[in-house]
């Protein structure tokens, strides 16, 4: 039997009349591996910190039966790593001017040599590159005890989660397995939902077309004539309203079963964008922009040294490689914004029809925060306000939320209404620098369908697997000061290197079997002191035989 770690009874947490938790109850065993998901806003990180002992119930109480520690999604680590943690994360000293990947490195590093039975963790892979994600991911799964993940990094909740736990209008789901049995099951519950919908719909007005047909027998029952004599007047009375009856009757035993029949809700569908987004101000040449970089340097560091890069028109490419590489200089360079002190050599040329706009981490810079969302969403476009409320929708800004001040919402609501800024308005071009951070999970698959049906031209920065999977139709890796593009997905790219290590590989083979036969030949021409040539030669056609084979594969690739 599984020890319980921490259980949670009938707890609520109230942030003024809005009632963000209300959870009846909540196991957590040790081994257990539980990814948390909800909307932005739902209460996740408040429910993480309810679980870890920092936020107090308005009423319940949460029992911990074993030390807690967590994995803050954002601010300093209040712990020091150990040395060990420390330099498998890269987690570098507390000093100013740390980069988002330094703080993430830091603050698992410190939550991790708490060396708690039950971890919890917030959105760990914020700004973290890919080797930083990986190696976190080699640690979680290591980790020996219970562990409790809010992240929207897809990829990980699949390879960690053995539960998945969906908050929502501050009840908790309980759904068993992995992300993608999660969503499997989801598509499974729509469907019967849609099938009972149908039924229903089917039904009622199976029903509704009886109830017609008996109205219209009843009032097709023909009265008596007036030239009638009296008794066959009052025969006839007496049969056409027992006929009025039977047909009122069955009228209303019809009426009846309308009224008890149980309403099936329509499954919510994602509202639909007819107009494309990013055409209005089409770009007619091949490239919308060229760099052409003799240096790029911040501070003493160089960054990049003579490196180029272009964007072909109607591109999506993604910029990638570790943390501290200098992407984020780059974007700022590239829209001409560069970073304090930071200095370019070269040139950026922007096509004379380019229409650049970008997304910046710094919301405060391309939003007016006492303006609502939908007001903020239209101010730089011309598109009518019922595409602006589809495209707030899609990325789950929806109902009155979209008449808020942009002030009162949270980092992630912020981040859809600069997203749908950015998409609404009449830019061409988008550089994107992290679109994906404190997004839902919900908010990061809509806004690659968004993304992927744009029309204009995409430069973006992220680290998740599967967003640059399902966005990119091209690769650019930032690494030794060089900028190398690969013509095609992140898929095709690994699959070309995969094969170049493997062609690699044979050829050392191929060199290696030269060698030892070259060896051999010689001592078959001077033979060594107990040396037998029948051996020796028989050796030799074994590595013919082999290199043969070696090079006949080769051939065939």
């Amino acid at each position: 039997m599984q020890k319980l770690l921490l259980e949670a009874n009938h707890i609520t947490k109230n942030y003024g009349d809005q009632t963000v938790l209300d959870i009846d109850r909540l196991r957590i065993y040790d081994g257990e591996r539980v990814g948390l998901i909800g909307e932005n806003g739902a209460g996740k990180s408040t429910l993480l910190a309810l679980l870890a002992g920092e936020l107090a119930p308005d009423a319940g109480d949460v029992r911990r039966y074993c030390p807690a520690a967590l994995i803050r999604q954002s601010g300093e680590t209040r712990l020091d790593a150990n040395a060990r943690l420390a330099s498998e994360f890269r987690a570098p000293e507390a000093r100013e001017g740390l980069s988002g990947g330094e703080q993430t490195r830091r603050r698992i590093a410190g939550a991790l040599s708490e060396d708690a039975p039950l971890l919890l963790a917030d959105e760990p892979t914020t700004d973290l590159d890919a080797s930083g994600i990986e190696r976190l991911r080699q640690r979680l799964a290591a980790h020996d005890g219970a562990l409790v993940l809010v992240s929207h990094d897809r990829a990980l909740l699949n390879a960690l989660c053995t539960r998945i736990l969906h908050l929502e209008d501050g009840h908790i789901s309980d759904f068993p397995g992995s992300y993608a049995d999660y969503q499997a099951e989801l598509a499974r519950r729509r469907a019967y939902q849609q099938f009972e919908y149908d039924q229903y719909r089917a039904e009622r007005s199976r029903l509704k077309a009886m109830a017609q047909q008996k109205a219209e027998w009843a009032a097709s029952v023909r009265k008596a004539p007036k030239r009638m004599g009296n008794s066959e007047a009052r025969l006839h009375t007496r049969e056409y309203t027992n006929a009025v009856l039977r047909q009122s009757a069955a009228k209303r035993i019809v009426q009846d079963r309308m009224d008890r029949l149980e309403v099936k809700e329509r499954p919510r569908d994602l509202p639909d964008i007819r107009m494309a987004l990013g055409v209005a101000h089409p770009i007619a040449a091949k490239v919308a922009l060229t760099l052409r970089c003799r240096q790029l340097r911040a501070g003493d560091r160089t960054l990049l040294a003579n490196a180029a890069l272009e964007l072909p028109t109607g591109s999506r490419t993604a910029l990638m490689g570790e943390n501290g590489c200098g992407k984020t200089t780059l974007l700022r360079a590239l829209r001409g914004e560069p970073s304090p002190g930071t200095r370019l050599v070269g040139d950026v040329r922007l096509n004379p029809a380019a229409r650049p706009a970008w997304f910046d981490q710094d919301h405060a810079r391309t939003l007016r925060f006492d303006a609502t969302a939908l007001e903020n969403a239209l101010s730089d476009s011309a598109l009518p306000e019922s595409v602006a409320r589809t495209v707030l929708a899609r990325l789950n800004l929806r109902g009155d939320s979209v008449f808020k001040p942009v002030r009162v919402l949270s980092g992630g609501e912020r981040a859809k209404v600069a997203l749908a800024k950015l998409l609404l308005s009449d830019a061409n071009l988008l550089l994107l620098d992290e679109p994906t951070n404190h997004l839902d999970v919900f908010t990061m698959e809509a806004l690659e369908q968004l993304l992927c049906g744009y029309g204009g031209t995409v430069l973006f920065v992220s680290h998740d697997r599967t967003f640059v999977e399902a966005v990119a139709t091209r690769v650019v890796t930032l690494a030794d000061r060089r900028l190398e593009a690969f013509e095609g997905t992140l898929a095709q790219r690994e699959a070309e290197a995969d094969r170049d290590r493997q062609a690699e590989a044979e050829q050392l083979a191929v060199t290696a079997l030269e060698m030892r036969m070259a060896a051999l030949a010689g001592r078959m021409a001077a033979p060594r002191k107990g040396d037998r040539p029948e051996q020796l030669s028989a050796e030799y056609d074994a590595l013919a035989r082999q290199l043969r084979d070696l090079k006949r594969g080769q051939m065939k690739q």
